[in-house]
């Protein structure tokens, strides 16, 4: 008799085949590595049952000095700041009229008709009603002053809501003339909208006659603190303010309208704050002067003073242009430096003072990046995706290996490719990205460094905003449900009021029972898993090994086990795992094995160990 330990590599290998990742993992989902050994990840708590409108895809927080913890959450419909589990609904307003707007009902009809000359309105945006009469039936004044969604848009004096209530023949009024009418900014889309024909597409590309493709983006968000407030801003937009000192009902404001703005941009691609020199930096914005937006243009404004941008021999406000690129994607603060990434190249903006005020220097070039939010920053290193692969940047550029390289890449749907996003989980040494699979629309995948160990590992999981910070005690994430998680609390997915399990896996390589060239008798297994952490009163996994006939064979399992279709073949062993399992007795002959540790129950956690498997010699054939 044979007792051979299993023991892998950590990490999770697909750039080889099963049988070449003999000594390491090849599959798994939602199990992480742990001081080398392959446990199931934690689980995940709803910070509260409160919903917010829209997909989220930006998460800031920060500590007010009266030691007010604050979120500010940015989503294609809305932006709110959420405290202790409410979102406060502080979007910026684009219009308000008054005395202007009037509605019109249709007997039978939840759809009313509001006219308010130019309302510049789009289908989906958000208009508050107040002032309003009763138009004499079931459209009460108590229905129409609210905040409706606009549902279509008649022509530019006229768009439609559906109201509450049904009208009836007695809704005959106009609203009265004293309504106002507070219109939102524009919405955004929640993913990349591919556009095609005459118009679609640059000028000059494509094939002539058959017009063009391009897309409508998704709506990104930037935040940043400017003491204790907040300055955030849509991406392709104006740059808004949020005052922390007036409380969380006043909404944000253009920060061109605060008291001393001068020459604000008027559009940007980003915003962020220096931390240790106080500049306020807006990126793919506007020339002093002008309102045409430069993809490649950075802005600042004067040191300690978020709203005067005007550059002058008295002001430390300037601007550079960078040279390397067509745009520039992304910039994050990190030790000393602003690090600031194009289509192409990668910058660090450092603090000279004087007349230059921020010099810039190129570190890296011939470089990709795949969204503005696909950078980590933990350890003094940025990480970071790129269009085909993985980068670092600790002082200098240098390609990340990875072992599933080539599993992500030719899985993804580069038309959602702005969806990316990247956190980090310092708790476990571990970098994050959230990613679409080819076929799907939104966020289904996501993949995993550890950045410690650096290995890798992936699973399935759908999160669109993720945030790990001191001010937290767990890493933050948005749902695709519209709602807020803590990561790592519990062991089970309580994302609604109901919990549920996760379920999780790992499945080894392929690897020989003896030397691969005869059979072997696998006919036990002393199992080392513990189940430290689970809150159910049994907790259990199970072990399930995998025989073959020889390496590329397919396993020897029916074919409605995930097997081939033969007819006398040799079943699985799937076995029951529990915490005081001293061995579990088997029957399995093969040349080679792959084993997997599962587990979907409520309650179970675990971490394996080193398993080993008693085999004995069994012939040839």
């Amino acid at each position: 008799m044979t007792l051979t330990k299993l023991a892998l590599q950590p990490g999770v290998n697909r750039e080889r085949t099963r049988y070449a990742s003999g000594g390491t993992w090849y599959e798994c989902d939602k199990v992480r590595f742990r001081s080398g050994s392959p446990e199931k990840i934690g689980g995940w708590q709803r910070i509260s049952a409160n919903t917010f409108e829209g997909t989220c895809r930006s998460l800031w927080s920060w500590v007010t000095l009266n030691g007010l913890n604050y979120v500010g959450v940015g989503t294609n419909e809305k932006f709110y700041i959420e405290l202790a589990g409410a979102y406060f609904d502080v979007t910026p307003l684009r219009k308000t009229t008054t005395n202007a707007a009037t509605f019109a009902a249709t007997s039978g009809s939840a759809t009313i008709t509001i006219t308010d000359a130019s309302h510049a309105a789009l289908v989906g945006d958000y208009v508050t009603f107040s002032g309003a009469a009763s138009l004499g039936g079931n459209i009460t004044a108590a229905v129409l002053n609210a905040e409706y969604v606009i549902q279509t848009v008649v022509n530019v004096n006229s768009y439609t809501i559906t109201a509450t209530a049904t009208a009836n023949g007695s809704d005959t009024g106009n609203g009265g003339g004293s309504v106002t009418a507070k219109y939102q900014i524009h919405t955004g889309n929640a993913n990349a909208v591919p556009l095609t024909g005459w118009g679609g597409g640059a000028w000059g590309t494509g094939v002539w006659g058959t017009g063009g493709t391009t897309q409508e983006p998704l709506r990104l968000w930037s935040q940043t603190n400017f003491g204790e407030d907040l300055v955030f801003a849509p991406r392709g937009g104006a740059i808004y303010y949020w005052d922390s000192s007036t409380g969380v009902y006043p909404r944000g404001v253009e920060l061109s309208t605060l008291s001393g703005a001068s020459n604000t941009p008027v559009i940007q691609n980003g915003v962020l704050a220096s931390d240790f020199a106080r500049f306020l930096f807006a990126y793919g914005t506007n020339e002093q002067g002008s309102t045409a937006q430069d993809a490649m243009l950075i802005r600042w404004s004067d040191q300690e003073d978020a709203v005067n941008w005007t550059a002058t021999a008295t002001t430390q406000a300037g601007s550079l242009r960078l040279t390397r690129g067509t745009s520039i994607i992304t910039a994050k603060q990190a030790r000393q430096e602003v690090l600031v990434w194009t289509n192409s190249s990668l910058y660090s903006l450092q603090y000279l003072g004087g007349d230059t005020v921020w010099g810039s220097q190129l570190v890296g070039d011939n470089l990709s990046i795949i969204s503005p939010n696909s950078v980590a920053y933990v350890a003094g290193v940025a990480f970071w995706m790129g269009t085909d692969t993985f980068y670092s940047y600790d002082g200098g550029v240098l390609p990340l290996p990875s072992a599933l390289r080539r599993f992500v890449f030719n899985d993804f749907n580069y038309l959602q490719a702005f969806q990316v996003v990247a956190g980090t989980n310092e708790a476990f040494n571990e970098v994050w990205w959230f990613y679409c699979s080819a076929n799907a629309a939104s966020i289904d995948r996501y993949v995993v460094y550890n950045y410690v160990d650096k290995i890798w590992y992936y699973g399935t999981l759908s999160r669109t905003a993720w945030l790990d910070t001191g001010t937290r005690q767990f890493p933050l994430a948005a749902t695709s449900s519209s709602n807020l998680v803590n990561h790592e609390e519990g062991v089970d997915d309580n994302e609604t009021a109901t919990t549920t399990a996760i379920s999780a896996y790992i499945t080894s390589g392929e690897f020989d029972v003896l030397d691969g060239d005869r059979f072997g008798f696998a006919w036990r297994i002393l199992p080392d898993i513990t189940f430290d952490g689970s809150t159910a009163s049994s907790p259990a996994a199970t072990m399930t090994l995998y025989p073959l006939n020889n390496s590329g064979s397919g396993y020897n399992n029916p074919a409605s086990e995930g097997g081939v279709s033969f007819a006398n073949v040799t079943r699985t062993a799937t076995l029951p795992v529990e915490a005081f399992t001293q061995q579990l007795n088997i029957r399995v002959r093969a040349r080679q094995l792959a084993v997997k540790v599962s587990s979907s129950a409520v309650g179970v956690q675990w971490q394996l160990g080193q398993p080993r498997i008693d085999t004995r010699p069994d012939g040839r054939r």
